[in-house]
């Protein structure tokens, strides 16, 4: 029923803002991908100032047998308009400099796992005031710009990751690649994310607003976002300074949409789409966690004894194997597809190259009949 005349329940948008002011937020942000692909200048990039060193180039591309991925956790906090945003980004050094990158997304796969695992004991706990969260609520992947498509690691890790965290693919140094050839790019990595079935984050779109709706299926179609990153200004020859990369033909300015998604990707993550990441990955991938890790519980738990027992030692495993083997088995389908089909190209590689020489064997009987025809006629 409507009120006639005003009672006071319309100030209730006007409480609540006063008291997320007030409080705050939060927001973790993962970067993942191989060394060298700029994850670092991004970040400073995106924030406009200098939150993480950059890495030492000379060492960085250095290949060692035994080099682990490590979990590097940068915070800071940021003010604006009188809001305090406190954030945390977790870099992934480390990834994908093995000589044998088998296996090398675990590390990443097992801390995003923690992170659900430590807060839903914190909530089990008696007391829930101050409650240490690091849940993951975006995962940036930077893939390489190649110009040809996914590789293996790329396609595994990705898969590893959809299924655990808001996934957004990314392009890294757009500006290596013509126009043509970053389109061209970006179809391939679009069709080998439908034909693995790899989940990526897709930003609502809201029917009742025509406006947001068209930025959101703008966003939609710019994946994978193609980026542009610098922590240095220059002048654009207009009296302003731009972030750009500085060519001796020009500059490439980072927020120019004509070649760089940066400025797509930095609304979808901070302007539009922040509070959506933040509640998907508590109500769709937490939720998901916790469902999974209480059933594995209670059917693997005798009794309630047996369980609070298995919940109080940390070195306990059986949970956490099974939700591992939960995972595990998904992909295990895909990687059997996918080996079934690498090897029907071996088997249709090997039928056209016997068809090769068959029709080589013919063109030398054909040159030496006429060979002979030419003999004759002498």
């Amino acid at each position: 029923m409507t009120v006639s005349e005003p009672i006071g329940i319309s100030s209730l948008p006007n409480q609540r803002y006063k008291i997320v002011s007030k409080q705050g937020g939060h927001f973790t942000l993962m970067v993942a991908g191989e060394s060298g692909v700029g994850k670092t200048t991004f970040i400073n990039t995106l924030f406009q100032t200098l939150l993480k060193q950059p890495v030492d180039n000379k060492n960085r591309h250095k290949k060692a047998l035994n080099k682990t991925t490590e979990i590097d956790i940068v915070r800071a906090e940021l003010e604006e308009k009188n809001f305090k945003l406190r954030v945390n980004l977790i870099d992934t050094p480390g990834f994908g400099d093995n000589i044998n990158n088998r296996a090398t997304w675990q590390p990443i796969v097992d801390f995003i796992d923690d992170q659900h695992e430590s807060f839903m004991r914190q909530e089990q706990q008696p007391n829930r005031d101050s409650k240490h969260d690091l849940r993951v609520h975006a995962c940036l992947y930077f893939i390489r710009p190649t110009g040809h498509s996914l590789k293996p690691l790329d396609i595994e890790t990705m898969k590893k990751l959809g299924t655990r965290v808001n996934l957004i693919p990314i392009i890294a140094k757009a500006d290596t690649l013509s126009p043509s050839e970053l389109s061209g790019f970006k179809n391939r990595i679009r069709s080998v994310i439908e034909a693995q079935e790899i989940r990526i984050y897709t930003p609502p779109i809201e029917l009742d607003d025509q406006a947001a709706a068209d930025h959101s299926k703008a966003l939609i179609e710019s994946m994978p976002f193609a980026i542009i990153c610098s922590e240095y200004e220059y002048d654009n020859g207009n009296g302003e300074l731009i972030r750009a990369r500085k060519y001796p033909w020009g500059l490439a300015e980072v927020e120019n949409e004509q070649y760089s998604d940066f400025r797509k990707l930095r609304s979808l993550l901070l302007r539009t789409n922040l509070l959506d990441l933040i509640q998907s990955t508590e109500t769709l991938h937490y939720e998901a966690f916790r469902t999974l890790k209480m059933s594995s519980s209670e059917s693997s738990s005798g009794n309630d004894s047996i369980g609070y027992r298995k919940y109080q030692n940390p070195k306990f495993k059986e949970e956490e194997n099974a939700l591992k083997k939960f995972f595990t088995d998904q992909v295990k389908a895909e990687e059997q597809r996918f080996r079934q089909w690498e090897q029907n190209i071996v088997n249709e590689r090997n039928r056209l190259n016997e068809d090769l020489d068959e029709i080589q064997q013919k063109v030398k009987q054909l040159d030496e009949e006429v060979r002979q025809l030419q003999l004759r006629k002498k």
